[in-house]
């Protein structure tokens, strides 16, 4: 079999893990994990794409991954990484979210004949009877080890409720599950959730008399120190619904240089050998490797077609970048043509409405290209903002039916953003 922990370190998704070789010898056969997913939305985001690459990895090598759904502890909230309490959900919203998100993992892990798993802990973890899990389970937790878990003293400074202060057992109990059901010995997760693995991984021992084990992602954030998957317009998700191809596509394109290399090894199948020549690489060349580091990744996300549109419709708006073939030769990005637009944000407007003109600071506040009509007034002020090619140098400047061309017209909020009004 494959060395998937050395896969897994070389392409950097190992910040920690429990004794390294016991861990090896544990995953040179054929073996289950488990890493759990929050289900307090439809989607998924780009920060999720770590763990979903890590059991990608895990399922390529051999293994089976099992993907846990916390439909029973997102009605709890787990305080890991977080000033303030999570929003309760219902059982039925949870079910609905659930349901979005195998969806969306399907394009990532083949659940066909058991080869990978998605379990629900709704389905254990709200049968438990209180007294009986207090007396199984919680009388191998030691208060003051878990009030000394990272995850506690950040809320002890805000205020822990005894809801969350449950979380730790649940995770635990999950873990404990897993074991015991599916014969699951290894958990994956971010960083911030070690204490939580360890306290399962003691619970497993204890209760089955098995080894279990760890490996931890490190918490990502961008060169820049921005977390990542966030923009000034909010998080990028996989849902097409919530973030389109197209500004999927973009969010890529526009990576930190410094990043390039590194992303290119966390969320793409490439090979390290090629990813490795990224770091020599500079100006045209490292924008070609952007370019491929954006189609690879939309295609993962959203598929082939998908990414495609994406990849011409910027063209389109942007240029053509040109694509070198020997860079980063196992990618099938495409040659393109810059002919298509599709795939550009497109808002429809009545012809009539534009006849009389909209100020630019309203119309880039309506549609989204700004959070709000004072900061299309900033970003018009500043100079940022064009319809076509042209600088807006007003903030109340008219846009009108005179700016189309072939029935539609193209906003920019700087380098990056742009936006399509066409006429019905």
């Amino acid at each position: 079999m494959a060395d998937v922990f050395e896969i897994l370190k070389e392409r950097g998704f190992v910040a920690q893990a429990t004794d390294v070789d016991e861990l090896k010898r544990f995953l040179a056969k054929p073996c289950s994990c488990y890493i759990g997913f929050d289900p307090t939305a439809d989607s998924l985001h780009v920060g999720s794409l770590v763990p979903i690459m890590a059991l990608a990895h895990m399922q390529r090598a051999g293994h089976r991954p099992i993907v846990l759904v916390g439909g029973g502890t997102g009605l709890v909230g787990d305080p890991s990484g977080k000033t303030e309490m999570r929003k309760m959900l219902t059982l039925e919203q949870i079910q609905s979210n659930v349901d979005s998100l195998r969806t969306q993992l399907s394009r990532f892990l083949d659940f066909s004949h058991d080869k990978a798993l998605l379990v629900n802990n709704a389905d254990w973890l709200l049968e438990l009877r209180y007294i009986e899990f207090l007396r199984d389970i919680g009388k191998h937790f030691s208060v003051n080890r878990m009030l000394a878990a990272e995850s506690y003293k950040i809320r002890m400074e805000t205020g822990l409720n005894f809801i969350e202060f449950n979380y730790m057992l649940l995770q635990a109990y999950d873990f404990y599950h897993l074991a015991k059901t599916y014969d699951c010995c290894l958990q994956m997760g971010g960083d911030d959730q070690w204490g939580n693995i360890v306290a399962g991984i003691d619970l497993v021992r204890k209760k089955l008399r098995k080894s279990a084990h760890c490996i931890t992602f490190p918490l990502l954030t961008t060169a820049s120190g921005a977390k990542m998957g966030k923009t000034a317009a909010g998080a990028v998700w996989l849902s097409p619904d919530r973030t389109s191809p197209f500004d999927f596509y973009q969010y890529w394109i526009n990576t930190d240089d410094r990043d390039v290399e590194r992303f290119l090894k966390l969320y793409t199948f490439l090979p390290p050998s090629e990813i490795g020549a990224v770091a020599s690489l500079a100006g045209r060349d490292l924008n070609v490797c952007k370019s491929i580091l954006a189609f690879e990744v939309t295609k993962l996300v959203h598929g082939r077609a998908a990414a495609l549109s994406a990849i011409e419709a910027a063209s389109s708006v942007f240029g053509e970048r040109r694509l070198a073939p020997d860079l980063l030769a196992s990618s099938d990005i495409p040659r393109v043509s810059g002919e298509k637009a599709d795939a550009v944000p497109t808002t429809v407007f009545p012809k009539n409405r534009l006849q009389k003109g909209i100020a630019a600071f309203e119309l880039f506040g309506e549609i989204g290209l700004c959070d709000s009509k004072s900061a299309a007034r900033r970003l018009i002020q500043q100079g940022g903002a064009y319809v076509n090619e042209d600088r807006i140098k007003e903030f109340d400047f008219l846009i009108s039916d005179l700016h189309l061309r072939d029935g539609a017209l193209l906003l920019k909020a700087g380098k990056k953003k742009v936006h399509r009004i066409k006429v019905d």
